[in-house]
């Protein structure tokens, strides 16, 4: 019999581990768990979210639930080094948020939620980021870019794409 190939690395494992006593039990460490395995893998494949249910004594059924309930996660492939979330919240949707959307991914030659083929950026409509105030908003990666022009954004998604190689 073949040993089925292990996705959490002990690192990943340890961070999860670190993050218990944090929680009053182990299910609800399945939001915190999903986000370890994401930002090291940018995806939670399907073997990861077995590991994880074993990991927290779960059934994979309710790990999966967890993720598939949630925008953030991709679970097919990995998403780009960098992920742009567009807001198309009324406040950016008023300032031009779809039409920055739709001219980033036509420039990026890719559709919404798509990856450019190099594997670098991953653009995707978000709801809402809670920024009214700077509308229209991109989240790329942890940066919250702020009055967006497609000319604008383009620069600033340089910049984020330079540091997460």
């Amino acid at each position: 019999m073949i040993a089925p190939r292990k996705i959490l690395t002990d690192e990943m494992v340890a961070k999860i581990e670190a993050l218990a006593p944090r929680y009053p039990n182990r299910r609800a460490l399945t939001l915190p768990a999903l986000h370890v395995v994401n930002a090291e893998l940018r995806h939670v494949p399907l073997e990861a979210v077995a590991e994880i249910a074993a990991l927290l004594g779960l059934a994979p059924a309710e790990v999966q639930d967890t993720l598939s309930f949630y925008q953030f996660f991709h679970q097919a492939r990995p998403h780009g080094k960098v992920r742009a979330f567009v807001c198309r919240s009324v406040s950016c949707a008023l300032r031009g948020g779809d039409e920055l959307l739709a001219r980033l991914c036509r420039d990026h030659g890719i559709e919404p939620y798509g990856t450019t083929p190099d594997g670098e950026l991953t653009i995707e409509p978000a709801e809402c980021l809670g920024a009214c105030d700077f509308a229209p908003c991109i989240l790329a990666n942890d940066d919250l870019l702020k009055n967006m022009t497609p000319e604008a954004a383009a620069a600033e998604l340089r910049k984020p794409r330079a540091r997460a190689t």
